[in-house]
């Protein structure tokens, strides 16, 4: 007797949407997702389809009343409960489009719960496309299986980050004049934490002196190479997520 066929099966399509997720609850895919579904999966009637919306969990759907251009989804049952994400921020000054493109998106992979860009002084970038950034986001979590997104921020200057700095978190910033090993400061200091990394020009000596003036600030080393932005704060999260995260 052949065996039943698992479902959903690992190669069901996965999609992110704003809707509530639950026992029977009908979604309505059109735009976009409905082209993505019909045109580009092939999805037919009663095929299943992932959903999740970063609060709900991940929910397997299933394809029905297929049209032209839109579709719905029945939830069936629920395939992931909703992750419990390490309670770490990636501080971070922008860089040029194509390379915040790139943190942000890598940045939702590696489970940074809160992105905040930061203006410094010698930043090249003073304004963000939030809305490109967060569909970055989406599509990262899409692809990676996560069932919660990072959260992106407005992006704040300097001053009013570190004026405004919760007592209880952690600041590791990376200190080109030099600071503790990254591996030592990130297991003597255990608890909700940041990554704070400046721009391709670092940090004004003016800032530094304001960063570690606050209690919370860590300085520490990101190691004897000169790092673009984008590497010092893909390999900063990698390290604290071996060190402090769930990567254990």
């Amino acid at each position: 007797m052949p065996a039943t066929p698992a479902w959903p099966p690992q190669s069901a399509p996965r999609l992110y949407v704003p809707d509530d997720l639950g026992p029977d609850a009908r979604i309505t895919a059109e735009g976009n997702a409905a082209h993505y579904l019909l045109s580009v999966m092939r999805v037919k009637e009663g095929d299943a389809v992932l959903l999740f919306n970063g609060r709900d969990g991940e929910w397997a759907a299933r394809a029905v009343d297929i049209r032209k251009r839109d579709l719905m989804l029945v939830c069936a049952g629920q395939t992931k409960p909703l992750e419990a994400v390490p309670d770490l921020w990636l501080c971070a000054a922008p860089v040029k489009k194509g390379r915040i493109d790139m943190i942000v998106e890598k940045a939702c992979e590696l489970g940074v719960a809160r992105l905040q860009p930061v203006l410094t002084r010698r930043a090249v970038v003073d304004r963000l496309n939030l809305d490109r950034l967060n569909a970055h986001i989406i599509e990262a979590a899409e692809q990676c299986g996560r069932t919660s997104l990072t959260q992106l921020a407005d992006m704040t200057k300097l001053d009013a980050l570190l004026r405004e700095w919760p007592a209880d978190r952690h600041l590791f910033f990376a200190d080109e004049t030099g600071g503790a090993p990254m591996r030592d400061a990130f297991a003597l200091n255990i608890g909700p934490a940041a990554i704070l990394i400046g721009p391709e020009g670092g940090f004004t000596p003016e800032e530094r002196i304001a960063i570690r003036a606050i209690a919370q600030a860590v300085p520490i080393s990101l190691g004897p190479r000169i790092l673009r932005a984008e590497t010092a704060a893909l390999a900063s999260v990698a390290c604290w997520m071996a060190a402090n995260g769930d990567w254990k």
